[in-house]
């Protein structure tokens, strides 16, 4: 399987977990079997995904602000990008909460398959029923004392306490860009250094994803074999893809209106990113493609695409933001729990702070995922309901990611009047030029070597 692209593999697990499934069912030990010796490998997988969320959130959302370098004179083009970014990523989240709740993809559910569900995942329900209670008993201004803790190690020792763990590293990155360069620089090269042992740490959780997509399938296959539970995860695919789609109208239509250019300007400008980003799945594999497609295919000037775009590769994650919502509220259709406005105003905040610090790469968006679950009080391990179209829809949405980044870096450029015309730079751009000066220079050379008598 080493010869095949990560998304292939996983997919392959995917169909050999269902198939080794459906074949062991047949027998009387089967589901034992699959149950006694599959499933832990699947659940080792979702405890390695839920391993990592609190040191990836740490090291990439300080690693972030910090790389702003001056957040206290941030200028007008830097307030403007910050500003872009959060605002499209709340429309993103809002979009995905809009189509699931309108869609209603986990409603399809049987209440047989239901209490299914719930019957195999006991104990994470009754966690979401104490939850519940709790949040009936809070007062009004409850979730904003939450977001402060008052212990920053007991906050990183349990997942549900996200938010005060992304308060922290705000806090922690803007007092690590306000003390003098010289003084931060050790702690930023801690966490640039530590960053990067996160990052190799999720591409050692994926290499085990198409083994952990086989293990979870095959679990979910004989522990719920009702056909209305696949028929729900086909409609929370199209429900993502539909969310997808009409995010990409929304940057179309702002665009249009900020900088006057027609929809084929920028489809046909985007478009090499987008097909990249969707063969990568990896908004920071993508970025020196999207920045030579901003710059050279439609104006924007270097001083923009330079600094929007490497912001936007980082905090700009429209596209998961909108699958988290959308996974989220299906989950808790699939279990049926009723969630709350103010429940879904959470995934809303908790959404858009986590893409700040989601990962550039492919996967990273399904642990960001246990964040923004773990949150809501919604059981985690209905992650093994949906990875199964994880990967594909990991390439669709981080198309839409860099289709953000591309956006906001037009509308960015056009506020600060940093837009020009296209000047497309082939690959022998100036290679005929300087042949023939190396050619007049050499003739030079030959005549100064002999010098006429």
């Amino acid at each position: 399987m080493k010869k095949l692209a990560l998304h292939w593999q996983i997919l392959l697990g995917m169909a050999a977990g269902v198939i080794f499934a459906l074949i062991l069912t047949n027998f009387s030990w089967g589901s034992d079997f699959i149950s006694d010796w599959i499933k832990p490998f699947g659940n080792i997988f979702i405890n390695a995904l839920k391993l990592i969320a609190v040191p990836l959130i740490l090291a990439s959302l300080i690693k972030g602000i910090s790389d702003l370098k001056d957040i206290s004179k941030l200028s007008k083009m830097g307030t403007r990008t910050i500003a872009t970014y959060i605002i499209t990523t709340i429309i993103a989240v809002s979009i995905g909460l809009g189509m699931v709740n309108l869609i209603n993809p986990g409603g399809s559910i049987s209440q047989d398959t239901r209490e299914d569900l719930l019957a195999s995942y006991e104990g994470d329900a009754s966690g979401v029923q104490l939850n519940a209670a709790k949040q009936r008993e809070a007062g009004p201004l409850q979730a904003l004392e939450d977001l402060v803790p008052d212990n920053i190690f007991a906050a990183a020792g349990d997942n549900a306490n996200m938010l005060q763990v992304i308060f922290f590293a705000i806090f922690f990155g803007i007092g690590l860009i306000l003390i003098p360069e010289k003084t931060a620089k050790p702690v930023k090269d801690f966490f640039d250094g530590f960053n990067e042992v996160i990052l190799k740490m999720i591409d050692l959780i994926m290499l085990t994803a198409p083994y952990g997509v086989f293990a979870l399938l095959a679990a979910l296959v004989v522990e719920s074999p009702s056909a209305d539970l696949f028929a729900a995860l086909a409609m929370y695919a199209l429900t993502v893809l539909l969310g997808l789609a009409f995010m990409i109208g929304v940057y179309i239509l702002l665009v249009w209106i900020f900088t006057k250019n027609t929809p084929s300007f920028f489809i046909n400008g985007i478009a090499p990113a987008q097909l990249l980003a969707f063969s990568t799945s990896s908004s920071a594999a993508t970025l020196p493609v999207t920045m030579e497609r901003v710059e050279e295919h439609m104006g924007v000037h270097r001083e923009v695409t330079s600094f929007v775009l490497p912001i936007g590769a980082t905090i700009n994650m429209d596209g998961t933001s909108l699958y988290q919502a959308v996974a989220a509220v299906f989950i808790a259709q699939a279990f049926g729990i009723d969630l709350s406005l103010g429940a879904q105003i959470g995934i809303i905040a908790t959404a858009t702070l986590a893409s700040i610090g989601s990962a550039a790469v492919p996967g990273a968006g399904m642990v960001m995922l246990v964040i923004v679950l773990a949150q809501a009080g919604i059981p985690e391990a209905g992650l093994a309901l949906i990875f199964a179209v994880d990967r594909p829809l990991d390439m669709c949405r981080t198309t839409v990611n860099v289709t953000g980044d591309a956006a906001v870096s037009l509308m960015v450029a056009k506020s600060v009047d940093k837009m020009g015309e296209p000047n497309v730079k082939e690959w022998d751009d100036g290679y005929y030029e300087e042949k023939v000066e190396n050619s007049n220079t050499s003739e030079n050379n030959t005549s100064d070597s002999n010098p006429k008598i």
